[in-house]
């Protein structure tokens, strides 16, 4: 148990990124029950091996728990999500009309349906740096992957959602869709 000054430091150093932890739970588990009852228990070992905690970055500290909690519960409950890779010829891009397209809310819908779709660790490192704003330096600690990975993933991913999100007429730009999903969420 934690002394009464570890458990106000734990809540002013931690407890601020509970909702950059949430989010990337979500979109890991792609269920909003399943991400709240991960970050609980996420919170919960952070909080029980927080005398281990020596300082540096909270934040991605933080994630990288919840990221290994939320990768523990996929080997349990969806093993199928850690090894199936995306399949164009199953997923393939609704179609939209020029009108519907011209709507914000309809384009983050697109753009969140689009995250949906990418593989499970293509989702992680977009949802950390493009979501939570992560370095490549945070990302690359919080997903234990050498930072090349990190940004082959990262392009390889960003590529995969402009594919997705391309209408008819040309490609779309991603970095406002994803500014206005970072703040819905």
């Amino acid at each position: 148990m934690l002394e009464a000054e570890d458990r106000e430091r734990f809540e002013r150093v931690v407890m601020p990124h509970q909702d950059a932890a949430f989010n990337l739970a979500r979109w890991l588990l792609r269920n909003r029950t399943d991400a709240e009852d991960v970050t609980q228990e996420a919170l919960v070992r952070a909080y029980r091996f927080f005398t281990g905690f020596n300082g540096g970055d909270a934040r991605a500290w933080l994630l990288q728990i919840v990221r290994n909690a939320c990768y523990t519960w996929m080997e349990k409950n969806r093993a199928v999500d850690l090894t199936t890779e995306f399949d164009e010829r199953v997923h393939q891009p609704g179609t939209t009309t020029p009108e519907t397209a011209a709507v914000a809310a309809n384009e983050r819908e697109r753009l969140m349906k689009a995250l949906e779709l990418l593989p499970v660790r293509s989702r992680e490192v977009i949802v950390l740096r493009e979501l939570e704003g992560c370095s490549y330096k945070e990302i690359a600690s919080i997903a234990a992957m050498p930072i090349g990975t990190v940004m082959s993933t990262l392009a390889r991913a960003r590529e995969r959602l402009l594919e997705i999100l391309q209408p008819e007429s040309g490609r779309v730009a991603m970095t406002p869709l994803v500014k206005g999903v970072r703040r819905e969420l």
